[in-house]
């Protein structure tokens, strides 16, 4: 398995952006069981994971990773009921 991290300048700065890389990583480690074997993903930074906690952060890429393996669906009622990223402030923190 491996694992791609890109951080865009959007996010903050150099000091930003590698904090927020070693966090997504350090989040990955934890969860590289649970993709198949010979699996390569790349994690996208949007702009909000700068001021996203470490929580939040987690939170979100947990909810990328269920709609990556079939585990939960982008919105649970019809078209148009729900908004597309619930639970998440404007510009999220991982995609």
């Amino acid at each position: 398995m491996r694992a791609g991290f890109v951080v865009s300048k959007a996010v903050g700065n150099a000091v930003t952006r590698n904090l927020v890389k070693r966090r997504l990583r350090h989040l990955m480690r934890d969860r590289l069981d649970l993709l198949p074997a010979g699996s390569l993903v790349v994690v996208r930074a949007l702009p909000g994971a700068g001021e996203a906690d470490h929580g939040q952060l987690a939170r979100d890429l947990d909810t990328a990773l269920q709609r990556l393996l079939g585990g939960a669906p982008r919105c649970s009622g019809p078209p148009g009921d729900a908004p597309r990223n619930p639970g998440r402030g404007p510009g999220g923190s991982a995609q």
